[in-house]
């Protein structure tokens, strides 16, 4: 049992932390077995709120992939929030370092993907698009196969007024959309009204793209890249708050680790 006032501090901050992040870890891990268990009942659900972005969501193969990167997510939130709950509830050394040493891992991961890229940024930006032309070319569908991948790829270009990685030509080598009889997606499109409903103001232009017409010469590498630069202040800021967050779980992890070790002695 802790008995000075800084541990006892760190100890009841640990607890709140990770019980915030243990019930939002829990409710991710949850929702996303409901989905891969049984995706009627989401489908069932859904069709009480009559939307067209809600539509989008309820494919099949959308539902499977998000369920698996639900439980992806919601597992990893939910094993080291546990660690840093019970460690600090428990007030166990064992469960209190354990959790420290992931989130020194998690912090040295980080900081070593943004130095290598900064370091190998050619390379860093060469394999970028390598990765993401690779998503087009095997996964890319129509929207009657549309998948997880495929939505992504069309808010993407919706939202940012682009087509493909480096431009429309990037589809040519989709093996699922080549069969389509498009040249473009409709996301490539000039799109009226709510951009998410893909609707493009010229129906020809999936077929006959011009410059005035889509966005069909336009990469959304670079045009990914143009908005991050815009709002670089806000993705400085939250890598940074992020990495502090990080820093502070760290300090009060082994700190509470350290002082319980003195008692224990």
């Amino acid at each position: 049992m802790v008995y000075d006032c800084g541990s006892c501090l760190a100890k009841y901050i640990l607890c709140a932390f990770n019980f915030i992040i243990f019930l939002a870890g829990s409710v991710v891990l949850a929702v996303g077995i409901w989905l891969a268990v049984d995706k009627n009942s989401f489908v069932g659900l859904s069709k009480i709120v009559p939307s067209d972005h809600v539509q989008q969501f309820i494919q099949p193969a959308v539902i499977e992939q998000g369920a698996y990167i639900l439980i992806a997510v919601g597992g990893f939130m939910f094993i080291v929030s546990f660690l840093g709950y019970c460690g600090a509830l428990r007030e166990s050394q064992c469960l209190l370092t354990t959790y420290g040493i992931c989130l020194l891992v998690i912090l040295i991961a980080e900081i070593a993907v943004a130095c290598l890229t900064v370091a190998y940024k050619p390379k860093a930006e060469e394999e970028t698009r390598k990765l993401l032309k690779s998503t087009i070319e095997n996964y890319y569908s129509p929207p009657e196969n549309k998948d997880a991948v495929t939505l992504m790829w069309d808010h993407l270009q919706a939202n940012l007024k682009c087509c493909g990685v480096n431009n429309y030509t990037d589809y040519r080598s989709s093996t699922k959309w080549t069969n389509s009889g498009k040249v473009i997606p409709e996301s490539c499109c000039v799109l009226e009204g709510d951009p998410l409903k893909l609707k493009p103001k010229v129906p020809s232009c999936v077929t006959s793209p011009n410059e005035v017409n889509s966005y069909y010469k336009q990469g959304c590498f670079d045009a990914l890249v143009h908005w991050i630069m815009i709002h670089v202040d806000v993705v400085i800021g939250v890598a940074v708050g992020l990495g502090l967050l990080e820093l502070v779980g760290i300090f009060l992890a082994f700190c509470l680790a350290k002082a319980l070790n003195g008692y224990i002695k």
